[in-house]
């Protein structure tokens, strides 16, 4: 008979193996490339990441943040649970003239040494574990004493803030709790503990362009989301199903992203920026 400890391992590596494969569908490089791009830039000035530094981005996706890193003169490494949108990211980095390293990895799990990084980011990536006290953790142990650890997490317009701490209280799709969470500072706070010797969180705004309304812009995320795609792949057969989720996604949009003020067609999303340092010294136990 199994032990309890094998049984657990084994759901883990599952769990794993179905987010890689789901993250790998769809096109999340076009996704990340219309909707996440600009919070990278965000998140590189946030963290004054500049030359000379060694800077790790977790669950990099396509280089949305280890592009602009490499641009500002780091030396990045960037690392994935899906190695399937590395050449993606690849493209994208020779386009912009810059290098940088490619890793698989787990965000539980990293294979770094300790104190290996100056800078530690993530943008809409490790937050979506399942374990965040793990998450943090390792961020934590790969960052140098005195170091920088920056996460940009996804944030309901402040519209919808009524929302937000009941959405935040829900399990979530990608396991364990929600990656809202990570938008509470007095969460984040325990999850880093005397790690840190300071923690701020802000707001970021950026807008997406270019779809007429909200039915243009659900159907691309039903195009490109991973995980718009493979809902939609499970219930390709059902016509009912189908509109379940069409209209289920129509509902998510209303209620993650804002009318913009400018051009017709433009949306808004919000997201928290966290940034902390990290002690110098290490705290006598």
């Amino acid at each position: 008979m199994a032990s309890k400890r094998s049984d657990a391992v084994l759901e883990d590596r599952e769990f794993k193996a179905g987010q890689r494969a789901m993250w790998a569908l769809g096109d999340y490089h076009e996704f990340a490339r219309r909707s996440l791009w600009e919070f990278g830039e965000r998140l590189v000035e946030a963290c004054g990441i500049g030359p000379g530094q060694r800077v790790l981005d977790v669950a990099a996706g396509t280089g949305n943040v280890a592009i602009r890193a490499a641009l500002a003169g780091a030396d990045v490494v960037a690392s994935d649970l899906t190695p399937e949108n590395f050449e993606a990211g690849r493209r994208e980095a020779a386009a912009h003239g810059v290098r940088l390293e490619w890793v698989e990895a787990d965000a539980e799990a990293l294979p770094f040494a300790d104190s290996a990084f100056d800078v530690v980011t993530s943008s809409f990536g490790a937050v979506f574990a399942p374990n965040h006290q793990v998450v943090a953790d390792e961020l934590l142990r790969v960052s140098r004493p005195g170091g920088t650890i920056g996460l940009m997490a996804p944030a309901v317009p402040a519209r919808n803030a009524g929302f937000s701490q009941m959405l935040a209280g829900l399990p979530s799709t990608f396991g364990g709790v929600s990656p809202l969470r990570w938008g509470d500072e007095e969460y984040v706070a325990k999850l880093f503990g005397e790690s840190v010797e300071s923690l701020e969180m802000s707001r970021r705004r950026t807008e997406l362009a270019g779809f007429a309304d909200e039915t243009q812009l659900r159907d691309f995320l039903r195009a490109h989301h991973p995980v718009a795609v493979e809902l939609y792949s499970e219930a390709a057969d059902d016509p009912e199903a189908v509109a379940m989720l069409d209209d289920m996604l129509l509902s998510v949009i209303n209620l993650c992203y804002a009318r913009g003020e400018g051009e017709a067609g433009s949306f808004v999303q919000e997201a928290v920026l966290v940034v902390a340092q990290t002690r110098s010294v290490t705290l006598a136990s």
